[in-house]
């Protein structure tokens, strides 16, 4: 089978997978909507424009096509559901204050992080558990983690030191590890210091991501089979494990200035109860590790490809850091062009492809009537690639978030953690993590991509390298 071919199969049972689940939950209203808005007809009264998703690769590629053939507001069915979707600065201003989100977009991940997720959550229940879990990745709090990202990141090079010269180097892999322990570590505790605790809840949670990957590209479980199985008893370890570490923060509750976000869960139990709290620990596993992880792998795969912006990076590290041993709280602000390297790497890696919110009221966008109870798309990857806003958009250009470059630009053109209203709580925690990560990994290593490999993307709720990236490495002096 070649690899086109193989693709396409894919993505036609990735639909085919969307299609049955949509069946069984959702009950259609009707499917002929009228709307002024140009785009797709549906298919199909159930289907939707399923195929064509398929066809042109992703959702995101799909709304690519779209936007570039009908303009900044267009509309397809999301299987039942009549959607909308926009790519445009002034109608995400417009979006700004909206904090609900349609959950039958995200329904395919209701077995992995539960029916309870704070994904699904909309309204009062919804704001109240944002509020609460915010705290965790404030300003202060991420003041605390500043010691562990530093230990984790002098691990990951005493690791990468250890390598043979000009060992292949699975990037993904790497970048993958050091930010699931980073995230484990600064939001459950002490409990994954533990090398064999953070082992394990790395092994369960891959197995049930792969399951997730592997339902979403059509491979359905067969009741009592050997996979289900093995999906339920890693799922079942990922809960245990937060089970134990509640009852362990019970049991030595932390000192104030170690107080992370499952001690705001545990302290909150008129808002959480168990299966709450079980499935807002899981949804935050599940959103921060690959974010993270791989805004770290693309960051340095594009510092490969541009050895003149690595240098320049190398230099800011040296200016700030200087002969410190590690990176505190206060240097953190002092790596401009350090954030103007993560942001145009969030901005071409297309990290985050789209978000989605609703409004149970009808609504004027961008000229347009759209009934309440609509998902409205934001295409945050069409943004990002448009060549009004960026010119040369496939360049990578860190001086386009240079402080005067920014000031020329529409405050909603670049919104790669989602908009106001319903931001990525982690966002804050992601730049903070990234910084301390990379100056250290640039101030001890020159990065550089072996040779002969074809880098591609696959569109997913997060954008990931079709095949891991090898590098090499060399020490500095």
């Amino acid at each position: 089978m070649t690899p086109v071919f193989a693709a396409l199969v894919v993505l036609v049972t990735v639909v085919l997978a969307a299609y049955f689940y949509m069946q069984r939950h959702t009950v259609s209203p009707g499917w002929k909507v009228k709307t002024t808005i140009p785009g797709l007809q549906s298919n199909d009264p159930q289907n939707g424009n399923f195929t064509d998703i398929a066809i042109a690769g992703s959702l995101h590629e799909l709304l690519v096509n779209l936007h570039k053939t009908h303009g900044p507001i267009v509309s397809f069915w999301f299987g039942p559901k009549f959607t909308v979707s926009v790519a445009d600065p002034d109608m995400f201003k417009e979006l700004k204050a909206v904090f609900d989100r349609p959950p039958e977009l995200f329904r395919l991940f209701e077995p992995l992080i539960g029916p309870e997720s704070i994904q699904y959550a909309n309204g009062f229940e919804g704001h109240k558990r944002r509020k609460l879990t915010d705290a965790s990745w404030s300003h202060d709090m991420l003041r605390h983690f500043c010691e562990n990202f530093n230990e984790l990141g002098e691990e990951m090079s005493t690791k990468l030191s250890s390598l043979p010269k000009m060992e292949h180097i699975p990037l993904s892999q790497y970048t993958l590890a050091l930010t699931i322990k980073g995230l484990s570590q600064t939001s459950f505790g002490d409990y994954f210091k533990d090398d064999e605790h953070c082992h394990n809840m790395k092994h369960n949670y891959e197995i049930c991501w792969e399951e997730m990957e592997s339902r979403l590209g059509g491979a359905q479980m067969v009741e009592g089979s050997e996979r289900q199985k093995r999906y339920d008893e890693a799922l079942g370890n990922m809960r245990a494990m937060v089970k134990d570490i509640v009852q362990k923060r019970k049991e030595n509750p932390p000192k104030p200035h170690e107080r992370a976000f499952i001690d705001l869960l545990m302290e909150n139990e008129d808002i959480y109860d168990e299966s709450k709290l079980l499935a807002d620990a899981t949804s935050y596993m599940v959103g921060g590790f690959h974010t993270s992880g791989y805004l770290l792998c693309w960051t340095i795969y594009y510092l490969t490809l541009n050895q003149e912006v690595q240098e320049k990076v190398y230099q800011e590290v040296l200016r700030v850091v200087g002969s410190k041993e590690s990176i505190g709280p206060e240097d953190i602000p002092q790596f401009q062009y350090m954030k103007q390297v993560m942001n145009e790497s969030l901005r071409l890696s297309i990290l985050a492809p789209w978000a989605a919110k609703v409004q149970e009221v009808d609504i004027s966008l961008g000229g347009h009537s759209i009934p309440k109870g609509t998902p409205v798309i934001t295409a945050l990857g069409v943004m990002s690639q448009d060549e009004k806003i960026w010119p040369n958009p496939k360049k990578f250009d860190p001086d386009r978030f240079s402080p005067e470059n920014v000031k020329g630009r529409h405050q909603f053109a670049f919104q790669p953690f989602g908009l106001p209203g319903r931001i990525c709580p982690g966002y804050r925690f992601a730049y903070y993590e990234l910084t301390v990560f990379m100056a250290i990994l640039i101030r001890n290593f020159k990065w550089t991509l072996v040779e002969g490999q074809l880098v591609e993307s696959v569109y997913g709720l997060v954008t990931s390298p079709k095949e891991e990236v090898w590098v090499h490495i060399e020490k500095r002096q």
